[in-house]
């Protein structure tokens, strides 16, 4: 067995461990932290929406273009007066998309690319793209979203409790306030890829979250008729015993994500891969962070607060310290033992020291009866 899968069954029979639990705050505190840098980015730099939320002109410029991306993107904004976002494709051809402009700008950006192209304006590609359409996007992915959460919570509550449904919905908007702050941080453009990939990553929190919710719910039955553990001590040995699957799920899936981000995106230069790549990474990545450090021990803390499970952390807790000062007297008795053994065997040897000492003074000594 490999040293990974050695500790996986270390993990899941309880033999090692790591307190989530008891440095709940610490997690607590960081992910207030990231989410608060993520709504201050958000707030400060917004979010740079795509032609399809804005309207515009995308313009495709002929195959095996020799002019580099920086100086396409420079002659795109001198035409139009607003910021390009330019792209070269795979077969050599440019991307030029400009956003807020109408039909008589975008004819007039066309011979004006052609120009300084040095190409035949016949040759440039214009599409005029409207705001509607996106915007009918981002309303239903609105719609998504909120029926998503509503059947989430509701399924949650029915087939575990509505303490688990609270955390993970708590999990979720901190899953998706993170991923668009870091959008906004970023400046990556916000496409209709964005909003799949946002979508997208709602399914792989969720399934971290209730792997660990089936570990919770299993172990936590019949908890109030045994004296051993705490809720949130079996809380922990549930996060513990699915902590080497979470990871490697986690890893599994962020590889190839990571191909398209920084290899598809990055070297080959394919936008619609960085929008949709982006907001996978960056889901997958705090959505495993969310189902480890914050749903479990966010469900601990509401079912503490329970009179049925604060009765059973006070048993516990007394038959733990029962059971310690049970140990210390049965140690007493021990320690008085060897003290006593000592004291006896002490005059022992004082008194053959005595007495043979006595019986020296006895046989050295002359009798009177003899002189």
């Amino acid at each position: 067995m490999s040293k990974l899968g050695t500790l996986g069954a270390r993990l899941h029979h309880g033999e090692i461990g790591y307190d989530f639990i008891k440095n709940r705050k610490i997690w607590y505190g960081i992910s207030v932290l990231v989410t608060i840098t993520a709504i201050v980015g958000l707030a400060v730099r917004g979010l740079h929406m795509g032609i399809e939320f804005q309207g515009g002109a995308v313009f495709t410029t002929p195959k095996n273009m020799s002019v580099s991306v920086a100086t396409a993107e420079r002659y795109a904004e001198d035409a139009s007066g607003h910021d390009a976002i330019v792209q070269k494709l795979g077969d050599g051809s440019m991307r030029i998309q400009v956003a807020g402009i109408d039909t008589g700008a975008s004819d007039r950006i066309k011979d004006t690319l052609a120009q300084d192209l040095e190409v035949d304006a016949e040759q440039i590609n214009a599409e005029l793209v409207g705001p509607s359409w996106g915007e009918q996007i981002a309303n239903k992915a609105w719609q998504g979203l909120g029926i998503f959460m509503v059947l989430m919570v509701i399924y949650l509550a029915i087939a575990f409790e509505w303490r688990m449904a609270v955390a993970a919905f708590i999990a979720l908007i901190h899953d998706i306030t993170i991923t668009v702050g870091i959008y906004a941080l970023v400046g990556f453009e916000v496409t209709p890829g964005t909003v799949i990939g946002l979508l997208t990553i709602l399914g792989y929190s969720l399934y971290d979250t209730v792997v660990v919710f089936d570990s919770l719910k299993e172990q936590t039955k019949d908890i109030t008729k045994q004296t051993r553990w705490t809720y949130s001590e079996v809380a922990n040995r549930s996060i513990n015993s699915t902590l080497v699957r979470s990871v490697n799920t986690t890893v599994v899936a962020l590889l190839p994500v990571a191909g398209l981000l920084f290899i598809g995106g990055g070297v080959l230069g394919a936008g619609m891969l960085n929008d949709i790549s982006l907001s996978l990474f960056v889901g997958l990545a705090a959505g495993a962070y969310s189902s480890i450090f914050i749903a479990t021990p966010l469900v601990a803390d509401l079912k503490e607060r329970e009179p049925a499970m604060k009765t059973l952390k006070k048993r516990v807790l007394a038959k733990r310290a029962h059971g310690a000062a049970r140990d210390e007297s049965q140690d007493a008795p021990a320690a008085a033992d060897d003290a006593y053994d000592d004291e006896e065997n002490a005059p022992a040897v004082v008194g053959s020291r005595n007495q043979s000492a006595s019986r020296g003074r006895g046989r050295g000594r002359s009798s009177g009866r003899r002189r």
